[in-house]
């Protein structure tokens, strides 16, 4: 099976799952538009893959109000684009009962990151993606956390960030489905991956951090199997268990209670 859309821009493409999702993108003969904010990284890239099928864009998702301006470059450019991989993210560790040790502005940039920028990108792409034809389906991925479902007392504001960006995602799949455009809203799960998130730059309270969590190539099959499959949700590793154990039965009340026809 094939990934159904055809040109995909990846925001935070330049390390880990999203560089991994890019060279998949390309890799089924697919275009790929890779954005981050270090230029070198996505130089390599598309030297890598080659022009033809990559084109770059370096942008700080931080900055809030560049956002609309960003959108509307990159969809005047591609007016083609089908698909959105949101993918930035940072996680650092805060320990709360030593109130000393916390710096409220990296708690801040944090929360901006992982879900204020995510609101801001999806509030300007939505026009874009309501405009086209019915019958041609885009999509929104976004890359939450199994952290979203099951906090790890190390990095709780992180924790927070991705349940906050999985709750706005329930609700905006429920509200888009009832609107303009035919737009496929999807979450993926991951477990601790080896990528950069984890280096001692960051969080030096991590040993051996590139080594912690799941192998990249591992997860990125599987992620890729459930994206050309379809699906809407896509749990990896651990987070298989939390669905398994209490998530589908929370969003089957979610259902139930808040989507059902009232009677």
């Amino acid at each position: 099976m094939s990934f159904q859309y055809n040109k995909v821009l990846v925001i935070g493409a330049t390390s880990g799952i999203g560089w991994a999702l890019a060279e998949k993108i390309v890799e089924d003969g697919k275009h790929a538009i890779i954005v981050g904010r270090r230029q070198e990284k996505l130089n390599e890239f598309q030297k890598k893959h080659g022009s033809d099928k990559v084109d770059t864009m370096v942008f700080d998702i931080s900055k809030l109000d560049e956002i609309p301006k960003f959108v509307k470059d990159v969809t005047t450019k591609h007016p083609d684009l089908t698909a959105i991989f949101l993918n930035s993210g940072i996680q650092r560790g805060f320990d709360f009962s030593q109130p000393e040790t916390i710096d409220l502005n990296l708690v801040e940039m944090e929360f901006r990151v992982n879900y204020l920028s995510y609101m801001h990108l999806t509030t300007a792409l939505i026009p874009f993606l309501q405009q086209q034809q019915a019958e041609k389906q885009t999509a929104l991925i976004y890359t939450t956390s199994g952290l979203a479902l099951l906090p790890m007392p190390r990095c709780p504001n992180y924790c927070a960030s991705k349940a906050a960006l999985h709750h706005m995602i329930l609700v905006l799949r429920h509200q888009l489905a009832n609107g303009p455009g035919n737009i496929h809203v999807v979450e993926i799960f991951p477990p601790a991956v080896q990528t950069e998130l984890h280096d001692a730059k960051h969080q030096p309270d991590i040993k051996d951090g590139g080594s912690v969590g799941m192998p990249l190539e591992d997860f990125t099959e599987e992620v890729w199997r459930g994206l050309v499959e379809g699906k809407e949700q896509v749990p990896v590793g651990l987070s298989v268990k939390a669905f398994e154990g209490f998530e589908d039965r929370r969003q089957e009340m979610f259902k139930q209670i808040f989507l059902s026809p009232r009677m």
